[in-house]
Formats: C-alpha cells, sequence, structure tokens
C-alpha cells in the first residue's frame, strides 16, 4: 500500500516538473507520520510542496546522471531514498555513490545526525605539510612581503563585487541549510540540486553584470591582474570557439581540441553577443579553462586542486569571516589539495570548489594550484633567479613567471622562443613550445624585450596584453586574422631562422657563421658581390639583411614583389581590460552622459598596409627611428578613408602586426 501511495506521488511531481509549475492546491497522500501539531498550515503547504519537488528532481537526476550530481555526491554521503521505482543510475554514478557511503560509515557518521543539519566532515583534500608550505610561501611572496601586497593577493577572486558576493554567498548558505534541516525524503538528490542552483546562481558573481562585458572576469586589487588576464583568455577560447562543447568534459584535452582549430581556422568565425551567454556556460567555460591551465601546468598527466579547509557546504565567507594570511603557517592551517589524473574529476571538482575560488582568496589559489600541480621543484628549475619571489616588489604584480606558467606550463622567465645560449654551459629559458593563447607586451615596442613567434602566434587568436603595471586581453572572433599570404609565411621562416642565430638577446644582428647557416635553412641565394658586402662587417643586421631580400627576386628566397601590394589586410578585434574605469560613454543607452564604473571592451578596426615595396620598407624604418612623426608617417600608408588613432595598445598590436593602423569608437582602449 505504501509503495503504490510514493509512485502515486512520484507521478504528480514528476507531471509538476514538466508542467513548469505546480498545479493549484496540491494535495499529494504521504506515506510519512503526519506533522507535528503545531506545525502551521503555511508550513505544512511548503514543506509539502519541497518534497514534490525533490521527488521530481530525484526522478530526473537519475535519469540523466549528471556531472553536478556525479561531483557533489563525491562531498556528501547519500541519506537513504524512499522505495520507490526509478531508472537504475549510471554504473559510474553507483559507484561514486558507493564510495561516498563507505566514506561515510567509515567516519562514523549517523544518517540521523547529518539529517539534524550536524557539520559533517567530508574528504576534502589532504594538508600541506609544514615544510611544503614555507617553500610555497617564500616562493611566491619572499622573505619581506608587505602587508600591502599580502591584502592585494588575500582579496581578489573571481567575482564581481563584495557586495553581490557576500549577498549571493548568504543565499547559496542558506539553501543548503534548508536542505540538511528540512524533511526531504531522504533524497540525496535532493541536496545535489539546490547545492548545483545555488552556483549556478553565483556565476554572475564571477563575472562582469553588464551586458557587454558579460563574458569578462573583473578585477578590484592591484596585483593578481596576470593570474585574472591569463584564465580570463582561457574563457575566451571556451565562450568563443567551443560554446557547444562546454558539457564535454574532455573538451580540454589537446587531442580533441586539434580537429576543431583546423575546421574553425578554415570555415568558422565566433559571434560577438556576449550578452546572450548563460550562467551555466559561463561557469562551465571558467571550469575548462582551469582544468586545461592546471593539467598543462602538470605535463598532461596531473592537476593539483588547491581549496579551503571545511569551506564545504557553502560555509566559503564563514570560513574566512576574520581569517588572515600572512604567512607559511597561517597558509598551511587554511589550504588543502587534491591531486587528479583524469580531467572529468578535474572538472567535477573545480565546479564543486567554485565558491573557493570566488573567495576573496581565489586568485591566490588558483596560482597555488598551477605551482603544485607543476612541482616546486620544477618551478624552481624554470627560472633563471629561483632567488627571487613569483609576486614582485614593491606593487605586487604577477612575474612573468607566472603569466608564462599559465601560458605554457613553465615557469620560465623569457618571452623569445627556446633557449638563448650564452656560453660556457650557461643559458636564458624561454617558451618552449607553441601555445593555445599568446602573449603581446608593450616593453616590446621600447626595445626592452623580443616576444617569439610562440608568443605571437598562437593557436588561437587571443594574447593576453602586458604593460608596465597591468595585464589585459586582447581577442579576435576569427582564426583567420592569423592566417597569411605566401611572402608573410616566407618573412616569418626567414625571421625565426635569423632570431634562432641572433645571441644578442634580441640587438638583430648574427655573426657570419649565423649567416651561413641562416641562408642554407631558408633556400637563399644571393649573388658573390652582395654576399660579401653584407658580411664586410664581420656581423649581419637584421635591417640591412631584410633591405636586400626586398631587391632580392623570389626566385632566389627573396621577397622582391613584382605588384607591389601582396599582404594587405583588414580584420576586427577587440580589447578587455577587467579593472573597473571610468567610462564615457557606458551608460548612453539609458540616455546618461556621467561616467560609470565598469570593466572596458574596445572593438577596434585593423588593417595593416603592404609592405613588400622598398620605398614602404625604408618609410617604415623612418617612422620607427623618428617617434615624433611616427602616426604621421603610417597614416601616409594607409587608404585615405582610414581614420589613424593612437594609444598605447596600438603600438603592442603593431608588434604582431607591424605598422597597423587602428580605429575605434568611444573610450580610448586602456591597458592600465
Amino acid at each position: 500500500m505504501g509503495d503504490r501511495e510514493e509512485d502515486e506521488e512520484l507521478q504528480m511531481a514528476l507531471r509538476m516538473s514538466l508542467q513548469g509549475s505546480p498545479p493549484a492546491q496540491p494535495e499529494p497522500k504521504r506515506s510519512k507520520p503526519p506533522p507535528a501539531a503545531a506545525e502551521s498550515p503555511e508550513a505544512e503547504a511548503r514543506r509539502k510542496q519541497r518534497e514534490l519537488m525533490a521527488a521530481a528532481a530525484e526522478r530526473r537526476l537519475r535519469a540523466a546522471a549528471s556531472p553536478a550530481a556525479v561531483s557533489v555526491a563525491r562531498s556528501s554521503p547519500p541519506r537513504p531514498t524512499a522505495a520507490v521505482e526509478v531508472p537504475a543510475p549510471a554504473p559510474e554514478a553507483v559507484r561514486e555513490e558507493e564510495k561516498a557511503e563507505e566514506h561515510a560509515q567509515a567516519a562514523g557518521v549517523s544518517m540521523e545526525e547529518e539529517a539534524e543539519g550536524v557539520d559533517v566532515e567530508v574528504e576534502e583534500g589532504e594538508e600541506l605539510p609544514p615544510d611544503v608550505a614555507e617553500k610555497l610561501w617564500t616562493m611566491v611572496f619572499g622573505a619581506g612581503v608587505s602587508k600591502a601586497v599580502l591584502a592585494q593577493w588575500s582579496n581578489q577572486g573571481i567575482r564581481l563585487n563584495s557586495d553581490q558576493y557576500v549577498s549571493l554567498r548568504h543565499k547559496t548558505a542558506a539553501c543548503l541549510f534548508v536542505a540538511s534541516d528540512e524533511h526531504t525524503d531522504g533524497c540525496p538528490e535532493t541536496f545535489v540540486t539546490i547545492f548545483f542552483m545555488s552556483m549556478q546562481s553565483t556565476a554572475d558573481s564571477m563575472f562582469s553584470s553588464d551586458p557587454e562585458t558579460t563574458m569578462g572576469l573583473v578585477q578590484h586589487e592591484g596585483g593578481p591582474c596576470g593570474v585574472l588576464a591569463t584564465v580570463q583568455a582561457y574563457v575566451l577560447k571556451y565562450l568563443l570557439f567551443f560554446s557547444e562543447d562546454l558539457s564535454n568534459p574532455e573538451v580540454s584535452n589537446p587531442l580533441y581540441t586539434l580537429g576543431k582549430r583546423r575546421f574553425y581556422q578554415s570555415s568558422f568565425a565566433a559571434g560577438d553577443d556576449f550578452s546572450s551567454l548563460t550562467d551555466d556556460r559561463k561557469t562551465r567555460a571558467l571550469v575548462h579553462a582551469m582544468v586545461e591551465i592546471l593539467f598543462l601546468c602538470g605535463t598532461g598527466k596531473r592537476a593539483v586542486v588547491a581549496s579551503i579547509a571545511h569551506a564545504n557546504r557553502g560555509k566559503t565567507g564563514a570560513v574566512l569571516e576574520g581569517l588572515s594570511v600572512e604567512s607559511a603557517v597561517d597558509l598551511q592551517k587554511v589550504l588543502r589539495t587534491s591531486t587528479l589524473t583524469s580531467r572529468k574529476d578535474a572538472f567535477d571538482i573545480l565546479l564543486a570548489n567554485i565558491p573557493s575560488f570566488e573567495s576573496r582568496l581565489g586568485a591566490m589559489l588558483f596560482l597555488i594550484s598551477a605551482l603544485l600541480s607543476r612541482g616546486l621543484e620544477h618551478i624552481q628549475a624554470d627560472r633563471d633567479d629561483p632567488s627571487q619571489p613569483l609576486v614582485t616588489a614593491p606593487f605586487g604584480h604577477a612575474s612573468q613567471e607566472i603569466v608564462n606558467l599559465l601560458l605554457c606550463g613553465e615557469a620560465v622567465p623569457n618571452v623569445f622562443d627556446g633557449k638563448m645560449d650564452l656560453g660556457g654551459g650557461m643559458s636564458l629559458k624561454g617558451i618552449p613550445n607553441n601555445v593555445e593563447v599568446g602573449f603581446l607586451t608593450l616593453l616590446e615596442s621600447l626595445n626592452l624585450c623580443k616576444v617569439g613567434q610562440y608568443l605571437k602566434c598562437p593557436k588561437w587568436p587571443i594574447w593576453v596584453v602586458g604593460s608596465e603595471s597591468h595585464y589585459t586581453v586582447l581577442f579576435a572572433l576569427n582564426p583567420n586574422v592569423q592566417e597569411e599570404n605566401e611572402l608573410e609565411e616566407r618573412e616569418s621562416k626567414i625571421r625565426r631562422a635569423f632570431d634562432a642565430q641572433d645571441q644578442s638577446g634580441g640587438g638583430g644582428f648574427i655573426s657570419v657563421e649565423g649567416f651561413q647557416q641562416v641562408l642554407n635553412d631558408t633556400d637563399i641565394n644571393f649573388p658573390s658581390d652582395k654576399l660579401e658586402d653584407l658580411c664586410n662587417a664581420g656581423i649581419i643586421v637584421w635591417s640591412e639583411f631584410w633591405q636586400a631580400l626586398l631587391q632580392l627576386d623570389k626566385r632566389a628566397g627573396g621577397m622582391k614583389d613584382p605588384t607591389g601590394l601582396m599582404g594587405k589586410k583588414q580584420f576586427t578585434i577587440f580589447h578587455f581590460n577587467g579593472i573597473a574605469k571610468s567610462v564615457l560613454n557606458g551608460n548612453a543607452s539609458a540616455g546618461g552622459s556621467s561616467p560609470i564604473q565598469r570593466p572596458r571592451l574596445c572593438k577596434l578596426n585593423v588593417t595593416v598596409p603592404p609592405r613588400w615595396t622598398q620605398d614602404e620598407y625604408l618609410a617604415d624604418v623612418v617612422s620607427a627611428s623618428t617617434s615624433s612623426s611616427k602616426d604621421d608617417s603610417i597614416l601616409s600608408l594607409a587608404p585615405p578613408v582610414q581614420t589613424n588613432q593612437h594609444a598605447p595598445l596600438v603600438d603592442c598590436i603593431r608588434t604582431r602586426w607591424p605598422r597597423a593602423v587602428c580605429s575605434w569608437t568611444g573610450d580610448v582602449p586602456s591597458i592600465v
């Protein structure tokens, strides 16, 4: 009799879930004991509605075997279920539930205690040994870190702002409290459903709430921008080019993305309607981005996820309340780590720990996760000077080693390709191979460094942009912006061969022996008299070499083009700055004119004039050496209809596309 009544209840709940709203005045039959006499009619109605919705949720989640259910089943012992006939769950879900049940029994936790809302210890990772915590702390912050720097790194999570963050975290905690204290028919998926819904409701706290910049992570503190901008670049990769694959936990696997990249580069351009992105897609894109970065740091074999101790079940805010992380001892007390070898497991764990990464320790937690995934010994071996902290003094900026770690998986300090041999067994370490998202820097336009082709030409048209004090993101919707015509490919090949022989640290000159190697590698055949002229000085300078190539016919391996028009490009590119700035035209749609504070997204129209004639090359040399007339000389080469605007960002773009002409509408794009 009891089984039939519960079957009827389940059918009613399923009908309610399919209709989207409960029927008027539902009066389901209950097999449970009647409620206490003190319960009010309103409370009884609310309780019955909750129970019906929970039963429907159980049916749907068991049938779907969703990733959210699997991830939470690991961190919460299951409750006894009602004796209703439901479809058999997936074998993987069964195994996870059995593991959770065995853990609960081993811990001596009773189901009655859990139903009463008693705090239950769940498996939440391992505690770092004190010596490892000390080594980690010294590696990141050094011995004499200031409180101002610690404040920056202890108060920057992946969130919108502190007020909305606290409000949403309180809502999450309230939902979870209801799930554990109210009657739920002993259904474990009830907890799963409420927990997952609460995580989705906090997606806006990770991203900007402004419709135009809703795809962007927001920065409130200086310092961790190197971490946030790099994560942002990977998030854009998934939102722009893998938006239909976000439900696949293996989408971050390089083997999965290889075929996609070939297809997209031939026939695909992403859309720019960022306001249509759902909270679920943004959250999943963020988790996929973190999974990819951590496995990249772990050489594809493992990912280490750092989380906050006792922060399960939405209690992150309570755990961090009044907590001060000012030493390795403080860090060791609050930090827990989980090592994972499966991308699916890492996805589930990171998704369940989103509240920790939203918290004020979020940026620090992710940096620590990346460092531990790589391994502290390997981190120190990657660096040229391991004695210096990774967070630079006195302003607490993320070093280039941190950014490179997240971009290429190694904490190398330089941005050129490969290694630079200094002689005597000494060398400088650069980027070891191709990367998914790239890097451009204003410092290259100031001749302070040389970014190699690995970072300039990533697999996807997304770049982290570095200035003297801040990191932002540049991206295109169409991968074709990186395609080169025949002459451009030829120039890139020659330049790579020249740079491989350049031992001057980017000075632009090589030895005669190195020059002969370049000629052999690139099949260039200069006439004997011209070759003798180039080698007379004992060194070969790139500018002189390039001038000679422009006069050498293509059939002899040169760059002489009879038309003089090859190489022209026109495309659109976007720039995102996650730190809140005054935007003059940000509320123009509302009829206002006063500045507002929000992240900035700027759309730039880019034209790259042809560069294959001798006259144009000489004009380029003059413009580079005469900064005061730089813009005018470039404008003279552009089509008459093109409007030329200048900003430091344009100088960064020109390190990737020399002599590019840029224009935009509205506020000047800011890289600080």
